[in-house]
Parts: C-alpha cells; structure tokens; sequence
C-alpha cells in the first residue's frame, strides 16, 4: 500500500509557485490514491519563521490556503485535508522523536544553518522544525512524501528517527522516500530571485488569485535576459525568467514563436511579456472563478477541513496507541 503525505505552509498568499511545484500534483495525486493520499496546511510549523509568521494573520492565511487548494481540484471528500494544529497527536509525536534525536544532527540541517545566520534570536523551535516535520509524515505511517529539494535533506532525518524509533522500541514506522517529481518546475521569482517564495514578499510571487492586472503590472518591469540591452539585441529564453513562465503558461506554438523570436531578436522583451498573458489568463481564470464561489460559501471549506481532521484523527489515534505502548507510557485505566 502507498499512503501519500505532504504539508504546505501557510505563511504567505498562495503563488504559482506553490501551484506548480506541489498543488496540481496534490490533486493528481489524490486521484490516483485517494484517501491514502494526505495533505496538511502545516500551521504549527509557522511560528518557526518569525519572519514570515503573523498571528494576527494566521488563520485566514491558513483558510486561504485551504480555499486555493479546493479551488485547485483538491477534493476534501476525495483525499484527507486538514489543519495540522487541529490534529493534536502531532504535537506529542513530535516531543517523542524529539527525545530520541541528537542534537548534533538537527544542528546539520542546511535550513537550520541557512535561516539561524539570519538572526539575532535563535527560538529552538526552528532547530526543532524537522523533528515536526518527522511526525507529521510518520503520524500517518506514510512511505511517499512530493518534496522540493531543498526538503530532501529533512526527508533523509525522517528515515534516520523511523529507523532509530524501529530500533529502539520495536518495528512501527516506515522509512518514507521523497519523490521529486516536480522538481523540474523550479518556479522563479518575478523580481528575479532563482525561486519564487513567500519569504521575499509579494513583489517576488504572482498570487493564484491575484488579479490580472496586477499580475501585468509586476510582469512588465520583470527583468529578462540582461544580454538584450537594446531591442536589436538576441537574447536567450533558456536564461530569462519570462521564458520560464511561457514554460509553465503557454501552448506548444506560442512557445515556439516567443523562442525563436527572442533567439533572433524578432520579438522584444515588452511583446514577448504581453504574449504571456493569455496563458496566466486560460490557467488562473478557472482557478479564480472556483475560488470566488467559495469565498461565497465559507462554511463548504470549513466543514471540509473538520471532515479531513477527523478523518486524519481515526488514522493518529492508533498510532500513537501504539507509540505509548510501545514507549512504556502507563495506559489510562490499566496496571502496569
């Protein structure tokens, strides 16, 4: 049996890049899997970035996350989505492998060392967050986890604390393997970073549901190709942040012309950025569409998250029965 897990963050406006590195394969992964296929909207994880974490913002970034995601195609009767904080057996899986993992391998993790060189402050939740992590894939017994690279690495912890826990208290975990699959789709930022994130704000992402017109009007100022200095100029789509959004938005023949035209400085940077547009327009307007009929009926995405959390519930339980037992914690209402 394959059981899928994945968790998405709620610390930002849901962006195409979000869409098009784990959002569109959440669906299709659901409808291959099914209920065995397990997405969380890791909302405990937030207070670990201060940077990005808002309490006054939390939950209706939290339920906006949960919108798109519906809007998307993800089906709450389909797979088990749900809120992480509203599942408490995390939290206390979490402080069971914590017990359980040195320090010395948390203090190596290159997220770890890449966010605490930016404070001042270190909170041990940060040097903690792989350890969440870890429970919430292993809570579910899951064996397949969709990660970006830059997750690989926490992926790798996850199977070293399942094979440590196994050793120690008998067989209860599988090691979970990561699946890239959409490790290709790389999404940039639209001021020019390498990967779009919502750690650089908005002027980096292009919301799922922004507007078009504001997503013209970050568009039009994105840098391209700086070899095309003047309009004469031929430039190289394979460089140019333009080029890869046509990728993600645009037919086979508009690629191909946008392409060709930028090789040969047939078209300029301005048209090809309008020429783009479209295709933003053809794969967001559907997705806005659904988003604004939902935003009409909260309580279908509210009730839809409660029915996952049970649901993700019925499966915790158990296993952290098993967890206990297994760990030599005293049983309610039973003698040792």
């Amino acid at each position: 049996m394959t059981r899928v897990f994945s968790g998405i963050q709620p610390t930002g406006e849901p962006h195409i890049g979000n869409y098009f590195g784990a959002m569109r394969n959440y669906v299709r992964l659901g409808q291959q899997y099914g209920s065995d296929a397990i997405y969380c909207i890791v909302d405990l994880h937030a207070p670990t970035n201060p940077a990005a974490y808002d309490p006054a913002t939390l939950a209706r970034l939290t339920f906006e996350m949960a919108l798109a995601n519906m809007a998307v195609g993800l089906d709450p009767e389909q797979v088990i989505f749900f809120v992480q904080s509203q599942v408490r057996e995390h939290t206390e899986l979490s402080w069971l492998l914590t017990v359980n993992t040195p320090l010395g391998e948390l203090e190596r993790m290159t997220q770890f060392k890449d966010k605490a060189g930016k404070l001042e402050s270190i909170p041990a939740g940060l040097l903690m967050y792989p350890v969440l992590m870890a429970a919430d894939i292993l809570l579910y017994k899951a064996d397949t986890v969709p990660v970006g690279e830059d997750q690989v690495q926490h992926i790798e912890l996850t199977r070293e604390i399942a094979r440590r826990f196994n050793h120690a208290y008998g067989p209860t975990f599988p090691e979970p393997r990561a699946v890239l699959e959409q490790a290709a789709l790389r999404v940039p930022g639209v001021d020019g970073h390498a990967k779009m994130s919502k750690s650089k704000g908005e002027s980096s992402t292009i919301g799922l549901l922004e507007p078009l017109g504001s997503i013209w009007n970050k568009v039009r100022p994105a840098p391209t190709d700086p070899a095309r200095v003047r309009r004469s100029d031929p430039g190289n789509p394979d460089i140019c942040l333009i080029g890869d959004y046509h990728k993600l938005f645009s037919d086979a023949q508009t690629l191909l012309e946008i392409t060709d035209g930028c090789r040969t400085a047939g078209i300029g940077c301005i048209d090809c950025k309008k020429r783009l547009m479209p295709g933003i327009e053809r794969e967001l307007t559907p997705i806005q569409a659904r988003a604004a009929e939902l935003r009409e009926r909260p309580e279908t995405v509210l009730a839809g998250l409660a029915y996952g959390a049970e649901r993700a519930r019925a499966i915790a339980a158990p296993v952290m029965d098993e967890v206990r037992t297994r760990m030599g914690f005293l049983r309610a209402g039973a003698r040792p």
